[in-house]
């Protein structure tokens, strides 16, 4: 699975090699609408370490991020209240690729085009390790979660429900 020595260089990666952590990079042939699911299948883990980067709206041009374990869903109901928002939703492929920097299927929070708020769910942080997007599909990096926390600076929620 691994190939280190064809790892695409993207923002993402460059802001964890810049930062000094510790990462392991694995790369796989990306299906599309394949997720997290294939994810997990490609690299052997269970899909609870796979986390997703989602890109949601509160209005347009307001975006931000949510991180949240594979093999769950986000309550956009219980996100909103949380934000003391009426509503969030899901950005369009366009809108998420334009914020983000990334294709969709390969959006990593590190790198991240323009600086939004992070949110993630907290449970993420129970785990010893993780996988998450390195910045292009099928690129995953292996890392502990308190990266996220050092580089991202992520506020924790509740906000997950299962698929």
């Amino acid at each position: 699975m691994s190939k280190t020595h064809e790892i695409p260089m993207t923002p993402g990666i460059r802001q964890l090699k810049s930062a000094g952590v510790e990462y392991t990079a694995s790369q796989y042939a990306y299906e599309e609408h394949g997720g997290t699911e294939q994810c997990s299948r490609e690299l052997g883990i269970d899909e609870h370490r796979v986390i997703k980067t989602i890109v949601l709206k509160s209005a347009p041009q307001s975006p931000f991020i949510v991180l949240m374990h594979g093999d769950r869903e986000i309550s956009l109901k219980q996100l909103a209240r949380i934000l003391n928002l009426r509503a969030v939703e899901q950005c369009t492929v366009q809108e998420a690729q334009k914020f983000s920097g990334y294709f969709v299927g390969g959006i990593s929070p590190f790198g991240f085009r323009r600086r939004v708020p992070i949110y993630a769910q907290k449970t993420i942080f129970d785990l010893d390790w993780i996988v998450i997007n390195g910045g292009a599909r099928g690129l995953f990096v292996r890392i502990s979660p308190e990266v996220i926390r050092s580089l991202l600076s992520p506020k924790e929620v509740d906000v997950a429900r299962d698929e």
